[in-house]
C-alpha cells in the first residue's frame, strides 16, 4: 500500500517505505534520541543503518492522512516526555512538508533507555 494525492494534473502515490525513511531521518536529528528499537522475542534491538525503518509504522487512515508509531531508546538523564515531543514536532513537521500528507496521529513508543 502507499499513500496517494491527487491533483489536476494526476495522482502521486508515495511508498510507506519513504515515510518511514523520512520519519526516521527527522527523528534522528532530535536530542535526546539514541536511536529507533525494534522488539524481537522480548529482547530490544537498536537499529543501525538499512534496517532502522523497522522501529518506524505508517498506517494510512481512512480519512487520507497517516498515522505513524515510532519504537525509541532515549537518553539516560533526559525528559523522556520532553524528547518525545519534539520527535513528535519534527517528524510531524518533516513528513507533511515532505510529502504533502496530512499526519493526524504520531504514537512514541520508548523501549528503553541507554546509559553511556
Amino acid at each position: 500500500m502507499s499513500a496517494k494525492i491527487s491533483n489536476q494534473f494526476g495522482n502521486i502515490e508515495i511508498d510507506r517505505q519513504v515515510i518511514a525513511q523520512v520519519a526516521y531521518k527527522a527523528a534522528m536529528e532530535s536530542y535526546g534520541l539514541v536511536g529507533l528499537a525494534y522488539k524481537s522475542k522480548g529482547i530490544v534491538e537498536l537499529l543501525k543503518g538499512e534496517n532502522a525503518t523497522k522501529g518506524v509504522k505508517v498506517e494510512e487512515l481512512e480519512d487520507n492522512t497517516i498515522a505513524i508509531e515510532l519504537y525509541v531508546i532515549i537518553q539516560y538523564g533526559t525528559n523522556i516526555s520532553t524528547v518525545a515531543n519534539n520527535i513528535i514536532d519534527r517528524v510531524k513537521y518533516t513528513v507533511e512538508n515532505m510529502t504533502a500528507i496530512k499526519v493526524s496521529k504520531i504514537d512514541i513508543n520508548v523501549q528503553g533507555i541507554r546509559v553511556k
